[in-house]
């Protein structure tokens, strides 16, 4: 016999488990993200620099895009596998973003987590998420290489 045993790749329905386990141990679940995402996007769209970007993008369509970012972060928090997009290119598309945008989005998504979060363990697991979003967005989209082709590492 050959080859390596992978507990994670053998069992990804155990993994999820696990991860919404400690998720749910420092009180993040469904509920949560969904007043967290509500609570970040009325941020968002009251700011004088991300909302014009945001409503420029959305429109009325605002009910869908917070559904959508419910399934992303139960995603990202939970290993749930609820959303299946693809965020570069939807970011790509907002007209008028700079990289400096993402240290605001940032900044909003932190008031959101000290305001709403359950725990202060629940701030820093999800702004560890968040940082690491905003990086590989802000490097797919600004930081390029001489060939013109974004640099994805």
């Amino acid at each position: 016999m050959t080859g390596t045993f992978n507990v994670v790749h053998a069992y990804p329905e155990q993994k999820r488990a696990q991860i919404r386990a400690a998720a749910n141990i420092i009180g993040i679940d469904e509920a949560y993200l969904s007043v967290m995402v509500d609570a970040f996007y009325s941020r968002i769209r009251s700011d004088a620099r991300l909302g014009p970007i945001f409503d420029a993008e959305i429109g009325d369509r605002w009910g869908p895009h917070l559904d959508r970012m419910k399934r992303f972060w139960a995603s990202v928090a939970l290993n749930a596998g609820t959303y299946s997009g693809k965020p570069v290119a939807v970011h790509q598309r907002l007209a008028g973003i700079v990289a400096e945008d993402f240290d605001r989005w940032l900044a909003l998504f932190r008031e959101t987590l000290d305001d709403t979060a359950p725990t202060p363990e629940a701030v820093n697991y999800l702004m560890i998420r968040a940082e690491r979003i905003a990086q590989s967005l802000r490097m797919a989209m600004f930081e390029r290489t001489g060939s013109g082709v974004p640099s994805l590492g």
